[in-house]
């Protein structure tokens, strides 16, 4: 973690055991996304390209529901994809990137970043991105298992 001019940044970097074009799939096909992201059955939209709209509705493991929105930014498939989040309150939407490097035939190194405003926003973010992670991670590995 690291604090910049533009604010406080993360960056969380996993190994995933699947290729990358089988990571990519995952995390830009909606019903795909909606089985490890918390998201709300029907709930994920996604128009993956430079401007393309996206949306979701994720439920916490308490209940309770939180609708999220955004855009692509930039989609360099499969290498690399930002999404803008819109955020209640704020003029720009925040920006996340996730980059997707090869680590031989069947493994996949992704790096989440992630530049938020203040400490505790990306104290959240990062633990949603935490999250996010941990989800991919076991969708990918019950994938791996049938």
């Amino acid at each position: 973690m690291s604090t910049d001019q533009n604010g406080y940044s993360y960056a969380l970097t996993r190994t995933l055991d699947a290729p990358v074009s089988r990571v990519w799939q995952a995390w830009t096909t909606p019903d795909q996304y909606a089985q490890w992201a918390y998201a709300v059955p029907g709930s994920v939209e996604m128009d993956v390209r430079p401007g393309g709209a996206w949306k979701a509705t994720v439920r916490t493991p308490e209940g309770a529901e939180f609708p999220l929105t955004g855009s692509y930014i930039e989609v360099a498939e499969p290498r690399r994809l930002t999404l803008g989040m819109d955020v209640p309150g704020r003029p720009d939407p925040a920006t996340m990137t996730l980059e997707l490097t090869e680590q031989g035939p069947r493994n996949t190194v992704i790096t989440l970043r992630q530049t938020c405003d203040t400490a505790e926003e990306r104290d959240g973010a990062e633990q949603g991105s935490g999250m996010l992670l941990d989800g991919l991670t076991g969708f990918l590995a019950d994938d791996a298992k049938a």
